[in-house]
């Protein structure tokens, strides 16, 4: 799980993507919900770990208030779907992680793949410009 938003694309604003990949976020946030509930069961309700890294997702997104809510809310339900399942550490948590994960890694990955439009620009100058007088 670790790895889970080493995959992650770098920081696009959300009006940049697709509607494919605003609901792709969508879905790593709830992954991130279940993560952070399933790291809980077995560490206590101190650990942060998978809160502080939606919130650099959300930092690194910026997203628009449609998709703050959406994200924010798929962690939230990710999170109370695990907690219910699993509020206390045992074999099953590990399970459920090792799943979770697998599931992490998978939309990280298309989301690194997603295309996201980029300005191109000319490498060389043009050709009928002067060059500049030299510092004498």
């Amino acid at each position: 799980m670790l790895a889970l938003l080493a995959l992650a694309p770098l920081p696009a604003q959300a009006q940049e993507r697709s509607s494919h990949g605003r609901q792709t976020l969508a879905e790593l946030a709830y992954v991130l919900g279940e993560s952070h509930a399933l790291r809980q069961a077995c560490s206590g309700t101190g650990d942060q770990y998978w809160r502080n890294r939606m919130i650099r997702l959300v930092e690194a997104e910026q997203p628009d208030a449609g998709l703050d809510r959406q994200i924010k809310e798929g962690f939230n339900a990710g999170f109370v779907a695990r907690r219910s399942e699993f509020s206390r550490c045992g074999p099953g948590v590990k399970r459920a992680q090792a799943v979770v994960a697998g599931h992490g890694r998978d939309l990280s990955a298309r989301l690194a793949r997603a295309k996201v439009a980029v300005p191109v620009v000319d490498p060389e100058p043009p050709t009928d410009v002067a060059e500049p007088a030299r510092p004498r």
